[in-house]
């Protein structure tokens, strides 16, 4: 990967990494939670129920996992759009849009039932909604920017 390949990688993880979890912060307060039970709660999906005890650590480290996970949806991308440079020629938008749909999915459908018994789809249409938007907007978007920017081609 050249240097720019990998500056717009780093950029696109921290930005939509960012973007992503300041979301994630922000619903779960209003939907009357807590940061930190939250991160926490992220931190379970690795390392075990046993991780929502773990307090401030356990808030870290539901952190840590997140940008990990955001991590590798940089590289598949980026690995993606080397593999198939037709991702890098067609508008970043609808990519972007496709990619973060594909995201949701993994997430919504595979990750969460396979760890937590959630279901899905979700029974609540809203609820699905306000998880598949931010997939789009805050991570499939920022992620399709960054690679598809002409001076990391």
């Amino acid at each position: 990967m050249t240097p720019a390949r990998r500056s717009a990688a780093l950029r696109a993880w921290l930005i939509a990494g960012t973007l992503d979890i300041a979301y994630a912060m922000a619903w779960t307060t209003l939907a009357g939670g807590t940061v930190g039970g939250m991160l926490r709660g992220i931190a379970r999906g690795p390392f075990g129920d046993g991780a929502g005890g773990w307090g401030v650590g356990g808030a870290l480290a539901g952190l840590g996992v997140h940008f990990a996970i955001m991590a590798a949806m940089v590289a598949a991308w980026f690995a993606a759009a080397r593999r198939w440079p037709a991702l890098g020629a067609a508008p970043w938008g609808w990519t972007g849009a496709l990619y973060g749909f594909f995201l949701y999915l993994v997430m919504n459908a595979v990750v969460l039932p396979l760890r937590f018994g959630a279901s899905f789809p979700p029974a609540d249409p809203v609820q699905g909604l306000i998880a598949l938007v931010p997939h789009i907007l805050l991570v499939g978007w920022p992620i399709a920017w960054f690679a598809h920017n002409k001076e990391t081609r």
